[in-house]
């Protein structure tokens, strides 16, 4: 059971949600506004948060932003907008997910059961260390070193490192790593993988003519060979 705190000003949309996260066995805390939702957040320290962005005294962006000054708690933000532009602001500004108004609860309840996958992942504490490649991996950090040199990852690119090497000299299938870290709705979305991929080996020094840490099965998955 999940603690989830949800920030709306909608009550309909309040209730809603309290209803089918209590269905799913969580507990539910509520606030209607910004200084409501950030006095709730510093005091119960949920698992998650529904973020609504359009609240009565203020964007809801402004709590996304404090809870990103310190804390790692996954974050999913509602909002009627609907563009591109405003998915990629709030994305950069550290959303874990983001879903349009009106929404499916099916889907919704995917996604969380997805974001809490994954804290429990980053809330382990696991540290793995590869002696054979230098690459070190601190879930409790949200760190990575490699050869001893911290090498700065986005939010998705430790999420899918941190995947495969759970996993080391396993394929880890490419539908997998979609749900697990885009969500349900993303599973055929394979260009999103590639870009992170491509960017993550960058970071590491990892050839991908010749790889000595990611190694892809094309069209199927990837494979940490680094351990």
């Amino acid at each position: 059971m999940a603690h989830i705190l949800v920030i709306d000003d909608e009550a309909a949309i309040r209730r809603f949600l309290r209803i089918s996260l209590i269905a799913e066995g969580h507990q539910v805390s509520e606030a209607v506004g910004v200084n409501e939702g950030l006095e709730q957040y510093r005091h119960l320290n949920p698992d998650l948060v529904i973020l609504d962005l359009g609240l009565p005294d203020g964007d809801g962006i402004q709590i996304l932003q404090t809870i990103r000054e310190h804390h790692q708690h996954p974050v999913l933000v509602l909002s009627a907008r609907d563009s591109e532009q405003e998915k990629v602001r709030l994305l950069d500004a550290g959303a874990n997910d983001y879903m349009s108004k009106p929404f499916g609860i099916g889907e919704m309840m995917a996604r969380i059961r997805v974001l809490l996958r994954q804290r429990a992942g980053v809330s382990s504490g696991e540290c793995r260390h590869f002696p054979q490649c230098g690459l070190t991996l601190d879930a409790s950090s949200h760190k990575v070193t490699m050869k001893d040199e911290e090498i700065p990852l986005s939010r998705k690119e430790f999420a899918l490192l941190q995947a495969l090497v759970c996993h080391p000299g396993k394929l880890v299938m490419q539908t997998q790593l979609l749900n697990d870290i885009w969500g349900p709705s993303h599973k055929e979305d394979t260009h999103y993988l590639r870009i992170v991929i491509a960017s993550l080996r960058k970071k590491l020094g990892d050839n991908p003519q010749q790889p000595s840490l990611i190694e892809t099965e094309s069209g199927i998955g990837y494979r940490f060979i680094g351990s």
